[in-house]
């Protein structure tokens, strides 16, 4: 009964998400709506309070006189000038060259295949949610090498398969590392500020503390669940499939130590850097939040990867020379044409809204509608979780989801008192729960033929059934901690806290 319900909904998910047209077409209708809402709005004669000065301000039709000479004037302003953009490219720069020479693979392989039989569950999770440092290729890597890994144990690969996804999945809200995927949403946040006249001031590591604490939360519940129900569900292997994996080799695991020498030494300068009286890393008044070195974080985020990836590539004869450099740096951007694409719209699209005083009238009015209904605290957040959980199973881009989200939501949480980081937290909650078991993620897709490798039946529903209970888990646990944070108070990063000042 419960599986043929399953089939009914994951079809249901499908029909609904297949209608929906890519992202790009998704942003260019987004647009659309906007231009001839802003023209209907400035006929009626619309007007909003800004909260943020206090002043009335008319809302501005797209199709006018204005409008035209805006978009065509800030089109390439709006592409080049889009926060996200440049820091994530920055960031590939050092976390491109450290996967392509190697490095990520061969650290995944050792954290893997170094732990002991019982805690094989919890590692290949944790490995997997450190493995988004390497972006969307953690999902090519993981999944295939933890089924080796447990083949080779004796145990059901299937269940190795299961547990690096749903580790990689869980991935893009928690972690110890920072990744790309921080300093993007930063930007999108910061961007969306704007729409009320206020200055982004949300980091790459604005929700470092809640991703830490997550992490082991996920990893403890993952692991677990891996041990108590899927392991059990798919009880012993009896097929042969003709893979193994070769262990870390002397010349990797040597690589690796050297690698992991430089990386502490680096970290090691910084931190004493901090602790100099009138550090330049710190500001005036010798502290840590605002400072330089928070500001800059990027900055020395893509010197510790690029450090680490020369270090592995030159001791793993990868890297003779800057031809070599040049050429994984160039790849590694490669790698982003879609994202650079598909940024170009988001850009157009958050500073149309933004101009069109469209952004800031739907904050206003939808805050005063939460604030009549008294929808304000633990049910709001609650609330907003859920919302973003169930749409996330249609559109699948976080970013992009959340670029159309954070416009519209994170004035309304800074007019009612929240910082920005952390609802921009509450919201990567509700993403990353249910991106394991959407039928419309490519990755799933390629997960399942990772799976039929060892169960050839092995169907979409049949995926889905198994990382069900990582994601309803997950998403409780999750959202059992941000409430945790947000009643005593507790900061979701070193410049990022519950409410505002």
């Amino acid at each position: 009964m419960m599986n043929r319900m399953l089939q009914r909904t994951l079809t249901v998910i499908e029909r609904l998400g297949n209608l929906l047209p890519q992202p790009i077409t998704i942003f260019l209708l987004l647009i659309g709506v906007l231009v001839a809402t802003s023209t209907v709005l400035q006929l009626l004669g619309v007007t909003v309070i800004n909260p943020g000065t206090g002043e009335e301000t008319e809302i501005q039709s797209l199709l006018s006189g204005e409008g035209v000479n805006f978009i065509t004037s800030s089109l390439v302003s709006n592409f080049t000038g889009f926060a996200p953009l440049g820091v994530v490219l920055v960031m590939m720069l050092g976390i491109g060259l450290a996967e392509r020479v190697g490095l990520l693979t061969a650290l995944i392989k050792k954290l893997m295949m170094s732990a002991p039989v019982w805690l094989i569950p919890y590692a290949v999770f944790f490995t997997g949610n450190f493995a988004v440092v390497g972006t969307d290729s953690a999902f090519l890597i993981v999944p295939p090498l933890a089924g080796i890994i447990y083949y080779s144990l004796g145990k059901h690969p299937v269940a190795g398969v299961i547990t690096g996804f749903v580790g990689v999945a869980s991935g893009y809200a928690t972690g110890v590392v920072i990744t790309a995927n921080e300093p993007l949403l930063a930007g999108i946040t910061n961007e969306a500020m704007g729409v009320i006249g206020l200055e982004g001031t949300v980091s790459a590591i604005s929700n470092y503390y809640f991703m830490v604490a997550g992490v082991f939360l996920c990893t403890l519940i993952g692991g677990t669940i891996t041990r108590k129900l899927t392991e059990p569900r798919l009880g012993e292997f009896t097929g042969e499939v003709d893979e193994s994996t070769e262990p870390v080799t002397k010349e990797e695991t040597a690589a690796l130590k050297a690698t992991g020498i430089v990386g502490l030494v680096y970290v090691a300068v910084i931190a004493v850097g901090v602790f100099i009286p009138n550090s330049f890393l710190l500001n005036e008044e010798g502290g840590l939040i605002p400072s330089p070195l928070l500001n800059g974080i990027v900055v020395y985020l893509l010197v510790l990867f690029a450090l680490l990836g020369l270090t592995y590539g030159y001791k793993m004869g990868k890297i003779s020379g800057m031809k070599d450099i040049a050429a994984y740096m160039g790849e590694a951007i490669g790698s982003m044409r879609n994202f650079i694409v598909l940024v170009f719209f988001i850009s157009q699209f958050t500073a149309l809204f933004a101009w069109s005083g469209i952004g800031l009238w739907v904050s206003v009015n939808g805050t005063e509608f939460l604030e009549a209904m008294n929808f304000t605290g633990i049910g709001l957040i609650i609330g907003f979780i859920l919302m973003t959980s169930m749409l996330n199973l249609i559109i699948t881009s976080g970013s992009g989801q959340w670029a159309i989200f954070a416009p519209i939501f994170i004035p309304m949480f800074i007019q009612l008192g929240y910082d920005p980081a952390f609802a921009q937290m509450a919201y990567r909650v509700g993403d990353s729960s249910t991106s394991m078991i959407t039928p419309l993620s490519p990755y799933i897709l390629i997960t399942l033929e990772f799976v039929r490798k060892y169960q050839k039946d092995a169907g979409l529903g049949s995926l889905i059934s198994y990382t069900l209970p990582y994601s309803i888990c997950l998403l409780v646990g999750m959202t059992t901690l941000i409430i945790i944070f947000y009643l005593f108070g507790i900061p979701v990063g070193p410049d990022g806290g519950v409410f505002l000042d």
